[in-house]
């Protein structure tokens, strides 16, 4: 047992740098900036693997009925919210600030750092917002559904389908489709490799996130993300072009108390 949740946590923390790593590459370095076309891929990639994992027998998906499909969409349209404005928002900006305490130093963090980031871009602060009002909204409904019929792979099974569908749909009347023939690295390997690599990884991500949930604790699984987060931040800060001042990295590090609140509070409930 000790080396399954050695290896799922090894698998996770690896998945989730790597995973952030190679989106923000594409959105900030690469500048792909057509989010219903890469989240589009994304999706329907993700989709497409779990679907194949599922019929080899590798996961378990239930078979939903109606009902509970139906009462699932609007968390599925709230995960369409999250995913395309967190790509607007990582591709202009180069952290994302991630109860009642740690949700004060979080938002304090994020306000803060909205009027001391030297990069400053209100597009990108603009989307931040959007993508943490879906992200809040969806957990709500999903809190809300449990205990629901449809398992956690069930859920991202079906967010995967509706987002495909809907991404695929609005790639023309937002523009990005027939922009991305100007996009200049669009036949470089470089781009192919990152985009391929995100849909995998994001992929991996899912299940090993789902397999770290079923083996640990609601406190062990939190300080897992969290050690995560922190890892991500401190190799992005390094990797990418950062502007850092004495104010933006005081509101780094209070948003990562607001996080570590976030645990503590997870480990007093357990």
């Amino acid at each position: 047992m000790y080396l399954r949740k050695s290896l799922a946590c090894l698998t996770f923390c690896t998945c989730y740098l790597a995973s952030y790593l190679t989106n923000k590459y594409v959105l900030s370095v690469l500048k792909f900036t057509y989010p219903t076309l890469f989240q589009g891929w994304q999706t329907f990639l993700g989709g497409l693997l779990l679907h194949v994992s599922w019929k080899l027998g590798w996961v378990e998906i239930n078979s939903a009925s109606r009902a509970n499909v139906s009462t699932w969409l609007p968390a599925s349209l709230l995960f369409v919210g999250i995913i395309y404005a967190g790509s607007r928002a990582l591709s202009r900006l180069k952290t994302s600030p991630v109860k009642i305490c740690s949700a004060l130093f979080l938002m304090t963090a994020a306000g803060f750092l909205s009027f001391n980031d030297p990069q400053f871009d209100p597009d990108g602060y603009f989307w931040a917002i959007i993508h943490l009002f879906c992200v809040g909204a969806y957990k709500t409904l999903q809190k809300s559904q449990k205990p629901s019929a449809l398992s956690d792979l069930d859920q991202q099974y079906l967010n995967y389908i509706f987002s495909a569908g809907v991404l695929a749909f609005a790639a023309h009347p937002t523009g990005d489709l027939p922009n991305v023939l100007d996009f200049p690295f669009l036949n470089f390997y470089r781009f192919h490799g990152s985009c391929c690599a995100s849909g995998v990884l994001g992929f991996v991500l899912v299940v090993s996130t789902v397999k770290l949930r079923s083996l640990m604790a609601p406190a062990q699984c939190a300080a897992w993300i969290f050690f995560s987060k922190v890892i991500t931040a401190a190799v992005s800060i390094l990797l990418f072009d950062v502007i850092l001042t004495s104010a933006t990295v005081g509101c780094l590090l209070l948003g990562a108390l607001g996080e570590a609140l976030l645990v503590f509070s997870e480990w007093k409930i357990s």
